[in-house]
């Protein structure tokens, strides 16, 4: 067991590998990744037996940007039976369950790359968990109660219909999420579809017991780019009055909540009202990643914001140097102005060619 199958968006399997291959080296691990371009996926293959297992603990995983999902794998299953391919499955196990308390475990996730030609196995893999969860119990494993301790989640990673990775991940050091994908439902009143993608990231950032902590109705946000209006939509629900900031026309429905303002400004010229404390910035506008660097470190440093969280439109190529360069650049611009913060990105799953940053300045 000295693998991990990390999975990505298609298209971004070599920033997800160099990211794995730099992350582990600051913890002393070393090895390689195979790829193949537009899989959704990247096998990472470290050189000593035992090393998969430690970065699945340690590693912290929202410290990786490019990877939905991190879990340790076995060698690849394949040339499965289609009359039995539980048994391979349960004789794989067999031998993890040797190193790792798979008795710990409590779930199962039968899952697929994120692609348009492995979207036809979800189908199967639906129709194989119910089977396979039952022959997993009989083996002790998945019995573990609500309220118990959980540390396990056993995953099986189809590539085809006969071949598939076995493995698991840490419960304190994973996505919650099948796929590590989060399901979101579209809302109706939402001007346009951009507002799942700060959805995904508060839910992403945010912890879902501390949400009201950083969401209500006495703060104030600012929404750098607002037209039409999707982000301004999820402050607004959360209870927000908004500077919404933008040339362009502002939906209807939001005029009418009467918890906006709509400011027709250049998003890198605005500056909020004076004596007006501002909770949080929001911005999704396209721009090159380094001037909206600049303009959130130009926000956070004049304590015109105390939170935020923004887009940063990657280039077509160089696109994992682009990213540690503009972080490294903030991080450096908050440290020199004696800020304490935390600062936290994401290749969501409602991102396309863009990375998700999350800030909080501390006071």
């Amino acid at each position: 067991m000295n693998k991990l199958a990390l999975y990505c968006r298609a298209g971004f399997e070599k920033e997800a590998a160099a990211e794995m291959t730099d992350q582990a080296a600051t913890l002393g691990v070393f090895g390689f990744a195979r790829i193949a371009q537009n899989s959704g996926y990247v096998i990472f293959e470290c050189y000593q037996a035992g090393e998969a297992d430690r970065l699945a603990r340690e590693l912290p995983f929202k410290r990786l940007i490019f990877a939905r999902q991190m879990i340790v794998v076995s060698a690849l299953l394949s040339d499965l039976s289609p009359a039995d391919r539980i048994t391979p499955i349960i004789a794989q196990y067999q031998r993890i369950a040797a190193q790792i308390p798979l008795s710990q475990s409590a779930d199962l996730r039968v899952e697929t790359a994120d692609t348009n030609d492995a979207k036809a196995l979800s189908a199967f893999c639906r129709k194989f968990t119910v089977p396979l969860r039952s022959a997993l119990k009989k083996q002790g494993w998945l019995q573990v109660e609500e309220g118990e301790k959980c540390g396990l989640t056993l995953h099986i990673f189809f590539l085809r219909s006969d071949s598939c990775y076995v493995g698991y991940s840490y419960n304190h050091n994973h996505s919650p999420y099948s796929m590590g994908i989060a399901r979101l439902k579209f809302p109706p009143q939402a001007p346009s579809r951009s507002t799942l993608k700060l959805e995904e990231a508060i839910l992403t950032f945010i912890p879902r017991n501390q949400e009201a902590r950083h969401f209500n109705a006495n703060m104030y946000g600012v929404d750098l780019g607002a037209c039409p209006g999707g982000w301004t939509y999820q402050l607004v629900k959360r209870g927000l009055f908004v500077y919404a900031v933008d040339h362009g026309k502002m939906a209807a429905s939001l005029h009418e909540t009467g918890r906006i303002e709509h400011c027709a400004e250049d998003g890198f010229k605005f500056q909020p009202p004076k004596h007006q404390r501002i909770d949080w910035l929001v911005c999704d506008m396209v721009e090159q990643p380094s001037r909206i660097s600049a303009l959130i470190c130009k926000w956070l440093i004049n304590r015109w914001c105390r939170e935020t969280i923004f887009n940063l439109k990657l280039p077509m190529k160089k696109r994992y140097a682009e990213v540690r360069q503009c972080l490294h650049d903030i991080e450096q611009a908050l440290r020199k102005a004696e800020l304490r913060f935390q600062i936290q990105a994401k290749h969501l799953y409602h991102d396309r060619e863009e990375i998700t940053v999350h800030i909080k300045v501390y006071a």
